[in-house]
């Protein structure tokens, strides 16, 4: 058995370790343009978001990039399984105003 509490999935995770590993991931999504909405979006909005609305976005973070890409521009229906206002708050954020913030992550 390993000394590592990471490599057991049923290990409780510290809340604020889970955001800063949510936002990590947010911003290495595989292409530029999911990066770009999803760490900005992690970057100003995760941290105000309820335990149920971060499940969602860890959900979201799960699915193929180019699926949660369609799914934020429309281009793709979705499926009722990732439906919610976390998807919808992705669908109206503006990411482009916060485009002088660079274009990584800011911690």
């Amino acid at each position: 058995m390993s000394d590592n509490p990471f490599s057991d999935p049923n290990t409780p995770i510290d809340p604020e370790a889970r955001l800063k590993r949510l936002t990590f991931r947010a911003w290495r999504r595989g292409f530029k343009e999911a990066d770009l909405i999803m760490g900005r979006f992690a970057d100003t909005k995760l941290y105000s978001l309820s335990a149920e609305e971060v499940d969602e976005f860890e959900r979201l973070l799960d699915a193929p990039d180019t699926e949660v890409y369609g799914w934020i521009c429309g281009t793709i229906e979705t499926p009722p399984n990732y439906e919610g206002p976390v998807l919808d708050a992705l669908k109206a954020f503006d990411f482009e105003a916060l485009a002088d913030q660079g274009d990584g992550p800011s911690s």
